[in-house]
């Protein structure tokens, strides 16, 4: 065995461990090094391999009709951005020139409202555009200014350069995540826009948000803003082999649905009734609201007002806001208060003379002066013609001396109640209430006018959904409602909150005062000034109003006209209010309750329900007497009946051209409405069963605006 050479081994281990000293503090001079001088590099490395606590916002809650019918949801949409010093980077700005015609011609086609060469100009004007840092190319070119939805996106993405798939991500100044192809430049912003499957169809109720933000801005979406948002969830992400992998480290919550008590059938059909009336008396505003009896649903609400371009829309929730002097359908209040402390009866008759009357040194005047006035009136028959002579006179006689009492009474039935709407803007009505100076013997704030003018409809603020709630608890033998918008808030399909209704006045007056005022309302539309609301087929009470608006400057010569009212008279479902804002005269309440005609008559008609026996005709033959209609639909039904159509039954009403009225009598309603319309004429029913009468006569030349009403009878 050889001996241990010392002088040969040991300068070799000392080497060796010089070596590795040396390597050592190599290596931890490099971490010190990499530590301290590079640690900003390496951060701004690590930064772009993972990202901590991002946050991931919800999907916001629905917002439902009463009957489950979707009327605002949420719904991706995207604007599309070109990055070119991106394309430059990756040199692919060599394939984009060969490219660009192709580009420029499949843009214009998915986007048709501007050509090939109009898309060619303005992205060589995004690629030359010189940046503050003296490179050339934009880094943000919109390739459309208006935001796509995600079928749009597709088509866009399988444009040349622009399919490769994404494989960068970065977050811009406003929080929004943008995926980019790297080699491309094509870059997207994705957004939460609300679809309104309805259009526009009570917007001021069911409300918008800001475009990109899912901020509420009016409406059921701002006031239930925090029940629909959710609440965000957060994640991490980190980059693995080139592509990045969400890790979730707190689930986004979405938002929960509210169910409304709107109702779509009953909403587009008031809407349509204020928009023609509007159109035809060239109005300014028309507001309409339909309140359930029972519970105070509000089954419809519009608002439209005329805007710049003419067209009707909905700018202003003024059915809760509109704080004017309600007129003449503030009596009903008025008599209420009188009957109701016993202060007289139905019997009570009051002089109201020719017309005009002297009151404390104005002279009180009613709708007929001209005429002659209306003489000695019963209290009744002052509601029913709409005496404001007849009317203040009752009042002023009881209360002259005590009218905090008359105010403290209307208070007590709920007119001037704080009804909480969950809508901005809304505010209670505003009784103003007589106040005593220091030495309590004189009035303040009263004159010896006042009351007389309050009482008809002046002196005070209502806004239509108030006076529509007081209307309300009378047809709904005094028990007062709170007007309810939101019915119940779902998720996943269940109900996790209701909101019930909230009576606000078990009784607004005794019994026997409430059947006092019923009949008096239902003479006002039988005998009164409230015709234009009568129905053939069932009964209607109401009040018609007519006030002139005040400003600031003084009266101006707008007019507001107004009817409110419920239907079935005897069995009350429904109560409605109509409000119209008109410019000039003549006008009168009339014109409020001939919309509320076509409401009522529309609501009752939607929900009619007939038994199948009245089908029958004892005069029929074995054979249908088909009418000319939907010919295709009749020909279809035939034939599957086994019924031979002679080509006789398919020539009828085509006696006529497409440019004239065809003779629609005896047809039934679908039929007759389905003839007419398809020449580009607007037809109004009334009543059910065939045409008996038509208001343009068969021949008659169509005209732009024509409106052609059918009169049905069973």
């Amino acid at each position: 065995m050889s001996k241990f050479n010392h002088k040969k081994i040991m300068p070799r281990y000392s080497a060796i461990a010089i070596v590795m000293t040396l390597l050592a503090v190599a290596v931890i001079g490099k971490a010190l090094y990499i530590m301290t001088a590079k640690k900003a590099y390496w951060d701004e490395v690590a930064a772009g391999l993972k990202r901590d606590s991002v946050s991931v916002k919800p999907n916001r809650g629905n917002i439902l009709s009463s009957d489950g019918q979707l009327m605002a949801s949420s719904l991706p949409e995207f604007k599309l951005y070109i990055d070119f010093q991106a394309l430059q980077e990756s040199k692919m700005d060599t394939v984009w020139d060969e490219k660009i015609d192709t580009i420029c011609l499949m843009l214009s086609q998915i986007f048709p409202e501007r050509s090939a060469k109009d898309f060619r100009k303005h992205l060589d004007e995004g690629r030359n555009q010189v940046q503050k840092n003296g490179k050339v190319g934009s880094r943000h070119w919109p390739i459309v200014r208006r935001r796509v939805d995600f079928n749009t996106l597709s088509e866009v993405r399988s444009i040349p350069i622009f399919e490769i798939p994404f494989n960068t991500e970065q977050t811009t100044s406003d929080g929004f995540i943008v995926r980019a192809s790297y080699k491309s430049g094509f870059n997207i912003e994705e957004y939460n826009s609300r679809l309104r499957p309805h259009g526009s169809l009570a917007n001021r109720t069911i409300g918008d948000i800001y475009k990109g933000k899912d901020s509420a801005r009016y409406g059921l979406e701002l006031s239930y803003d925090s029940v629909l948002r959710g609440k965000n969830g957060i994640i991490h992400r980190r980059k693995v082999l080139n592509k990045w992998l969400d890790i979730t480290d707190l689930p986004p919550e979405d938002g929960a649905d509210i169910v409304t008590t709107i109702d779509v059938g009953i909403q587009d059909l008031a809407e349509r009734a204020v928009v023609d009336e509007l159109k035809e008396i060239n109005g300014n505003v028309g507001v309409a609201i339909v309140m359930e009896v029972a519970t105070g649903d509000i089954k419809a609400i519009v608002n439209m007002e005329k805007c710049g371009d003419g067209e009707y829309r909905e700018l202003k929730n003024r059915a809760v806001s509109d704080l004017l002097e309600p007129g003449s359908v503030f009596k009903t209040a008025s008599i209420l208060v009188c009957l109701d402390e016993g202060k007289c009866d139905t019997t009570k008759r009051v002089e109201t003379g020719g017309g005009v009357w002297p009151m404390y040194g104005r002279q009180m005047k009613d709708h007929n002066w001209r005429k002659g006035g209306y003489g000695t009136l019963t209290l009744p028959q002052t509601l029913h013609y709409s005496s404001n002579i007849g009317v203040s006179r009752i009042v002023d006689e009881y209360y002259h001396n005590q009218p905090e009492k008359f105010v403290e009474a209307l208070h007590r039935m709920g007119l001037g109640e704080d009804l909480q709407i969950p809508l901005v803007g809304s505010s209670p009505a505003r009784i103003r209430m007589p106040k005593k100076d220091k030495t309590g013997r004189h009035w303040a704030n009263w004159s010896n006018t006042a009351l007389p003018w309050m009482s008809i409809g002046y002196e005070s603020q209502v806004p239509p959904i108030s006076t529509l709630t007081f209307y309300n608890a009378i047809a709904n033998n005094g028990r007062m409602m709170r007007p309810r918008f939101v019915k119940q808030v779902m998720k996943d399909g269940e109900v996790i909150q209701d909101y019930p209704t909230v009576v606000l006045h078990e009784h607004i007056a005794k019994p026997q005062t409430i059947k006092k005022i019923q009949p008096i309302l239902e003479g006002v539309v039988s005998v009164g000034t409230g015709k234009s609301a009568r129905s053939k087929s069932f009964k209607v009470a109401g009040k018609t109003g007519t006030a002139q608006i005040w400003t600031k400057a003084g009266k101006s010569s707008s007019y507001l006209l107004s009817f409110v009212g419920y239907f079935p008279a005897d069995a009350p479902r429904y109560s409605c209010i109509v409000c119209i804002q008109k410019t000039g005269l003549p006008a009168s309440g009339g014109m409020s309750a001939s919309v509320f005609h076509n409401i009522s008559e529309g609501i009752l008609a939607q929900n009619l329900k007939l038994d199948v026996k009245d089908a029958r005709d004892s005069l029929s033959v074995v054979i249908p007497n088909v009418k000319s209609g939907n010919l295709i639909a009749g020909d279809y039904v035939l034939s599957h009946l086994g019924v031979g159509a002679s080509n006789d039954w398919k020539s009828q009403g085509k006696s006529f051209g497409n440019g004239h009225i065809p003779n629609v009598l005896g047809m039934g309603a679908r039929d007759a409405v389905y003839q007419i319309e398809k020449r580009g004429v607007r037809v109004r029913l009334k009543g059910r069963g065939r045409v008996v009468k038509q208001s343009l006569e068969p021949g008659h030349a169509i005209k732009k605006g024509d409106i052609c009403e059918l009169q049905l009878e069973v």
